[in-house]
């Protein structure tokens, strides 16, 4: 009778126990694993930027007092609350400086422990005399990266212009000419346009159109004052002052890359009865929050975190303004002698130029540059695409799937904001080859671009 029963019920549930045993611990096991992981990465996290925090504190005091010693005066810095650096903010700016500049959390900063260097700091006497430095001690100070500074106080954007090839056959004296602006992004120059899609565009294109690819303030060869906060309208007003009134464009098309979009929606907004399309590739562009856009934008483009190293390389130089310059000194101010062992190591004449833009830059350039315009401009990006939107300016956005540096999610937050905006995913494409290697495919897409506005306007006169 006991073995029936056992035979009938628990033979059975033993039976589907063992069978089931294995698999359930092996689901726990594999669940408790990635836990521990995950807890161990977090400690592993925040140890390394707590010791980052400590190091970015210990070179605000170092960079205070060197700076005293060999310029007579100490460099302003983020390291402090808002008010402390008003005096150093140029009037009607003050609403545009991003809040990430200060809302960076850092512990140390937090416990007081930059206390001390700043009361030291506001207790010396000026001694340069109001004399005005150029650069920094610790920036590059070769002939290619101060050679705007001849130009006697006139700054100007640097521009490589192309203008269109008139057929000797034909006569273009009443014909328009069409002008497209080309802006470059983050830590690079016009050479990021001239050097890829210009001749593919300039064999594509008839000789209608004049292209004028701008280095932005602050890189490449264009000017790089200590004296200014690189914000939206600094780019603007230098890119009115350097292109749009000298070369008389009274109607353009932009064409931008990742940060230069931002610049080229606020360049589109402020024109909007004057710019026809604008092309965005890679846009940073998160939709405005009431409170806290920048520090939004400031955690989902540069995150800290360890992996992969282009992320972890971003929060090192997007949250520490000392670290950064630290590396900024070694680099930046070396250029030349980086260079040199690159060329030797690969044995080329001449270095790739995404290479060479990396440094053309200063440290204040560069760091006023990402929180003033990619942070900063996030509280804008909103009030920008409405303006163009009721103009009825033609936007088209394109992205690669596999960009790690702006994520996929900011083309869906155009077509939420702006459904009529033309989005084109690339396939297989990451932040740079978005461009490289499908120059003809983009190049391409521009001429349809601007052939079927022309062919819209030519309609409706």
């Amino acid at each position: 009778m006991f073995s029936y029963l056992y035979n009938v019920s628990v033979a059975p549930i033993s039976s589907l126990v063992s069978r089931f045993l294995p698999m359930s611990s092996a689901v726990f096991s594999g669940k408790w694993l990635r836990k521990s992981a995950g807890k161990l990465i977090s400690i592993i996290t925040f140890t390394v930027f707590f010791i980052l925090d400590f190091l970015d504190a210990v070179f605000c005091i170092i960079y205070r007092y060197l700076d005293e010693c060999l310029e007579g005066k100490t460099s302003p810095c983020y390291c402090g609350n808002r008010g402390q650096q008003g005096n150093n903010v140029i009037d009607g700016e003050e609403g545009e400086l991003s809040e990430t500049l200060y809302g960076r959390k850092n512990i140390f900063r937090e416990m007081g422990f930059l206390k001390f260097p700043r009361k030291w700091e506001n207790s010396q006497k000026r001694c340069c005399g109001g004399e005005k430095m150029v650069n920094r001690w610790s920036d590059c100070g070769c002939n290619s990266c101060v050679s705007w500074v001849k130009s006697n106080g006139d700054h100007r954007l640097h521009l490589i212009v192309k203008e269109p090839s008139l057929d000797p056959n034909e006569d273009f004296k009443e014909k328009p000419t069409e002008n497209v602006i080309f802006l470059h992004g983050f830590l690079s120059s016009s050479s990021f346009w001239t050097q890829t899609v210009f001749p593919t565009l300039l064999e594509q294109v008839n000789g209608n159109y004049r292209l004028v690819a701008v280095d932005l303030l602050g890189f490449g060869r264009s000017p790089k004052p200590r004296d200014c906060f690189y914000t939206l309208r600094d780019h603007l007003e230098m890119i009115e002052k350097s292109a749009i009134e000298p070369l008389h464009l009274s109607s353009f098309h932009l064409v931008a890359h990742s940060m230069g979009c931002i610049i080229a929606l606020a360049l589109a907004a402020k024109h909007s009865k004057s710019v026809k399309s604008v092309t965005l590739v890679a846009p940073p562009y998160f939709s405005s929050l009431e409170n806290g856009a920048s520090l939004n934008a400031l955690e989902r483009l540069a995150e800290k975190k360890l992996w992969p190293p282009l992320s972890f390389g971003s929060s090192f130089m997007s949250w520490y303004e000392h670290l950064g310059r630290c590396v900024c000194f070694l680099f930046c101010q070396n250029h030349r002698n980086w260079e040199w062992i690159l060329k030797f190591i690969t044995r080329k004449r001449d270095l790739d130029f995404m290479i060479s833009d990396l440094s053309r830059h200063t440290h204040h350039s560069a760091w006023h540059s990402m929180h003033n315009v990619i942070c900063g401009g996030a509280k804008f990006m909103d009030r920008y695409l409405g303006i163009l939107t009721k103009a009825g300016v033609k936007i088209s956005v394109v992205q690669g799937d596999q960009d790690q540096v702006v994520p996929i999610e900011c083309c869906k937050n155009f077509k939420l904001k702006a459904p009529d905006i033309e989005v084109n995913i690339v396939r297989n494409a990451d932040h740079g080859t978005v461009i490289f290697g499908r120059e003809e495919d983009f190049a391409q897409n521009l001429g349809c671009i601007w052939t079927s506005l022309a062919a819209d306007s030519a309609r409706k006169y």
